[in-house]
C-alpha cells in the first residue's frame, strides 16, 4: 500500500453528465440538439478531475453499476484519474444539462441516484477506512442517493480517522452529521450556509458572526463560503478573509462549486497559506464559468485568474 494516493475523493451519488444545446427551448416541440458531450459527474469525481488538471494525483472512490456505470468509469479514466469502483446492482444515473442559445439560459435536469444497498454503501466506507491513513486529504462531496443513511457523511468522517484532513461538501442534514463528527473544512455556498446557520441575509458582518458560531459549536477548522459573483469568505477561529468575485459572463454554471473546492485543495496540498488557497478557490470557481456544459475549470485559466483575485482581511470583532 506504499503507493496509496495523496488525496482521496468519495462520490456516493455519481452520474454521467450529458450536456447539449438547442436553438430555443420550446414546449411540445421536437427540439434538435447539438452533439452531446458526456463527462463523469458527482462532487468528489469533479474535485478529482480538477486536482488532476492542476497537477495533483487524486483517487476517486465511487459506486457504479450497469452500462452507465461502465461509461462513468471509462470517462473518469479518460481524464487520467485513478478509480476505486464499488460495483452496484443498480444502474448509475445520468443527468442532463441543456443550454438555450437564444435566451443564454442553462437548464439542469438532475435525476434521482440509483438505490444503494447497505452492502454497497458500507463497501464505500470500508474503502475509505482502508486508504485514508495514507492520504493527506479525504474529500467527500455531493448529495446522498436513495438507500444511503442520513448520517452517511458522519460515518465517512469516522471511517477516515487515519486521514490528516477530512473535507466534506454537502448540505442539509447530511452536512450536520459530518459536522458532529468533526471536519477540517466545509465549503457551503450562500444558500447552504444560510440553511445551516438559520440566517437569511448576505450581510458580511452577520455571515462572519454566524460562521464564528459554527466554528464554536463544531470541530471545524476552516469554513470556505462561496458566494458566486460575490466572491467568497474564508473563516477560521483566528482569521476572516474576503475574496472579491471576478466579472465573468458565465457560459455554464455547472461544476463551479466543485472547481472552487478542487482548486482550493490543490493550493492547500501544495503547502500554500490560506490567502493563496482562497485566491485559487475563487479562480477555480470562476474558471469553470468559462467552459460549456460540465467541462469544469482548466488549469491554465485557474492560474491566470488567480492573479486577479484580491484578498482582504476582515477586521476581527469577535474578540
Amino acid at each position: 500500500m506504499a503507493d496509496m494516493p495523496h488525496i482521496v475523493t468519495l462520490t456516493i451519488n455519481p452520474a454521467v453528465d450529458i450536456s447539449t444545446s438547442v436553438k430555443k427551448m420550446v414546449p411540445y416541440t421536437k427540439m434538435r440538439c447539438a452533439e452531446p458531450q458526456r463527462d463523469p459527474g458527482g462532487g468528489g469525481i469533479n474535485v478529482a478531475r480538477v486536482l488532476q488538471r492542476l497537477g495533483l494525483e487524486a483517487t476517486a472512490v465511487y459506486p457504479a453499476g450497469g452500462s452507465t456505470g461502465q461509461t462513468l468509469t471509462a470517462l473518469v479514466e479518460r481524464e487520467a484519474v485513478r478509480s476505486i469502483v464499488i460495483p452496484t446492482s443498480n444502474d448509475t444515473r445520468e443527468d442532463i444539462t441543456v443550454f438555450d442559445e437564444t435566451s443564454r439560459e442553462q437548464f439542469r435536469l438532475v435525476f434521482p441516484g440509483a438505490l444503494l444497498k447497505e452492502l454497497e454503501w458500507q463497501q464505500c466506507l470500508d474503502t475509505i477506512s482502508r486508504v485514508s491513513p495514507q492520504a493527506a486529504f479525504v474529500i467527500a462531496s455531493g448529495s446522498l442517493p436513495p438507500g444511503a443513511p442520513a448520517d452517511f457523511y458522519g460515518r465517512v468522517v469516522r471511517a477516515a480517522k487515519g486521514a490528516a484532513k477530512v473535507i466534506v461538501d454537502t448540505s442539509g442534514a447530511s452536512l450536520k452529521s459530518a459536522l458532529e463528527a468533526g471536519v477540517y473544512l466545509i465549503k457551503p455556498n450562500l444558500r447552504e450556509f444560510q440553511e445551516l446557520t438559520g440566517i437569511s441575509c448576505a450581510d458580511e458582518p452577520l455571515l462572519v458572526e454566524a460562521g464564528r458560531r459554527l466554528l464554536g459549536r463544531y470541530r471545524i477548522e476552516i469554513i470556505a463560503l462561496s458566494m458566486g459573483p460575490g466572491g467568497a469568505l474564508l473563516l477560521t477561529r483566528d482569521i476572516a478573509l474576503r475574496a472579491n468575485g471576478l466579472p465573468i459572463e458565465p457560459v455554464s454554471v455547472s461544476g463551479a462549486g466543485d472547481s472552487f473546492l478542487g482548486a482550493m485543495v490543490s493550493s492547500l496540498a501544495n503547502g500554500d497559506n490560506l490567502d493563496t488557497a482562497l485566491r485559487y478557490g475563487v479562480a477555480g470557481g470562476s474558471a469553470a464559468l468559462l467552459n460549456p456544459g460540465t467541462e469544469l475549470c482548466l488549469g491554465a485559466d485557474v492560474h491566470r485568474l488567480a492573479a486577479n483575485v484580491t484578498i482582504t482581511t476582515i477586521a476581527d470583532h469577535h474578540a
